[in-house]
């Protein structure tokens, strides 16, 4: 759920066991240049639940599921687990969170993630959202999202969980941090450290209006980490302040980790308001540092300029789309230590619209280049996701619109691509399309058409592992799924690919 602008206690559960709820053989298709396309999610856990209507206005659109994340063992690239929305809600969060989980790479089975009333065993919320995943070095799968509640209070609480079995059980489920209006948490992230054992670190944004009303907004990020593999989790605690400048709040923090000095970077973005809230002063990407795994953090270094503008239909302005505006999608080269942000912005539109825009900083943050071009010139991007494998090749996904013709105002045709960059350089790029062509519109309605705040792609050797979130079009009760695909990223030339320097389709 991601709210930019608003509507402590904490407390750890003992062992939790959630029985996996499907076992359904992954369905391939073939993404235009052969891959196969490995549908994740089967069937719906939560189609009997009742639980969550907050007015006769609230509509869930059954067996839809949105905004998927992933996570790879680093031991067997065979062992993924993704996490997604499951039942998707209109005004807020959905019926629960799942898990489709393999151990061959293909054959995903079902679970359920304990984050909702709606998840057998689950924390007692009436929804959930924002679900996250990542895969310690031992193998530990660390499972994070929100439970929020809209009915019986106006709670909203941090929910961790782990699985030791490949994300066919999930245990320790924790409530890292809670709190009830005029406060919100918002968009969790999750990040199990690549070389502590044991360690993984949860960060979000908490606003604070209180008192209600203009001219009171304060929205620090937060922090909570295990050290003990995801049995306890620390006091939440703020780790970002944003107090020293009026209306001011943080959002969409992720943390990556320099795998050969261990050094943490957190990627935000820092977003000030007018006195009454209604329209935004200053927005800019920014990152801080820690080299002691979290207990300290250096000042905010900006990294690049937030020139987001409103998602939405070219063909028709008044249809609002929701995607990644605002939230960061940063990756560090495991051998150099190069730094990379992947964001959506319009410098190259002249402020007409979004495109998927890169930066990158080899100094260890401390300084950051001029934006690169990466979706094609001319051409609405959305939704970057960005991962860099063992040889440096820089890889993006990321939805566009080229497929669209003027005046058409009925449909809106969208794929997913797949950009490399050879060596990080935007003049090496090289272009896939890996989805089918389908219509966003078909999409369930949330603040916008939702395909889901962020999609998620993670290296995986020497390539990486995309999973995307698709329509269908004619089938009200099955709106959406998600899908899984591992992709080469050879930075050779192949068979559909389109060369391109910056600027150039």
């Amino acid at each position: 759920m991601r709210v930019v602008l608003p509507l402590t206690a904490v407390t750890t559960a003992t062992l939790l066991l959630v029985a996996v709820t499907g076992t359904t053989p992954a369905a391939a298709d073939r993404n235009p240049d052969g891959t196969p396309l490995v549908k994740v999610s089967h069937g719906d856990p939560y189609a009997k639940c009742t639980i969550g209507a907050r007015s006769p206005d609230s509509i869930v659109y059954p067996a839809t599921e949105v905004e998927p994340y992933l996570s790879v063992d680093p031991r067997d690239s065979k062992r993924v687990v993704t996490v997604f929305q499951q039942d998707r809600w209109n005004d807020g969060g959905a019926r629960g969170l799942a898990a489709g989980w393999t151990t061959d790479g293909h054959t995903f089975h079902r679970s359920t993630l304990p984050f909702s009333l709606c998840a057998p065993g689950g924390a007692d919320y009436e929804r959930a959202t924002d679900p996250w995943v990542s895969t310690g070095p031992d193998g530990t799968v660390y499972a994070g999202g929100e439970g929020v509640d809209f009915t019986k209070s106006t709670r909203s609480a941090l929910l961790a969980a782990t699985s030791r079995d490949g994300g066919r059980t999930w245990h320790h489920l924790t409530t890292t941090h809670v709190d009830e209006q005029p406060f919100f948490n918002d968009k969790p992230s999750l990040t199990a450290d690549p070389i502590r054992k044991g360690t993984a670190y949860q960060v979000w944004n908490r606003l604070d209006n209180d008192p209600p009303g203009p001219g009171s907004l304060d929205g620090p990020g937060y922090i909570s980490l295990t050290r003990d593999g995801g049995r306890t989790w620390s006091k939440a605690r703020p780790f970002v302040a944003t107090s020293s400048v009026p209306n001011t709040q943080t959002i969409g923090h992720l943390i990556v980790v320099d795998p050969r000095t261990g050094t943490l970077y957190d990627f935000f973005d820092r977003i000030t308001y007018a006195d009454d809230l209604s329209t935004v002063v200053k927005a800019r990407y920014q990152v801080v540092t820690s080299t002691d795994a979290g207990h300290t953090w250096s000042a905010p270094v900006t990294v690049a300029r937030d020139t987001s503008v409103p998602e939405v239909d070219p063909n028709d302005p008044a249809k609002p789309l929701r995607a990644a505006s605002t939230l960061p999608s940063p990756a560090v080269d495991p051998g150099t230590g190069t730094l990379y942000m992947a964001y959506e912005g319009s410098d190259f539109s002249g402020g007409k619209f979004d495109s998927v825009q890169l930066v990158r900083s080899t100094d260890g943050g401390r300084t950051w280049g001029t934006p690169a071009l990466i979706s094609p010139e001319g051409v609405p991007a959305f939704s970057p996701s960005i991962a860099v494998t063992e040889r440096g090749t820089v890889a993006l996904t990321y939805y566009d619109l080229r497929f669209l013709k003027p005046g058409n105002a009925t449909t809106l045709p969208t794929a997913y691509q797949l950009a490399t960059l050879r060596h990080g350089n935007p003049k090496l790029r090289t272009e896939r399309r890996i989805s089918r062509i389908f219509d966003w519109l078909q999409a369930p309605f949330a603040g916008g058409y939702f395909l889901g705040d962020y999609q998620g792609l993670v290296a995986d050797g020497k390539g990486v592992r995309a999973v995307l979130t698709e329509t269908h079009s004619g089938t009200p009760q099955n709106r959406t799924d998600v899908y899984t695909s591992r992709l080469p990223t050879r930075g050779d030339r192949q068979a559909g690919d389109v060369s391109t320097e910056p600027g150039r389709r």
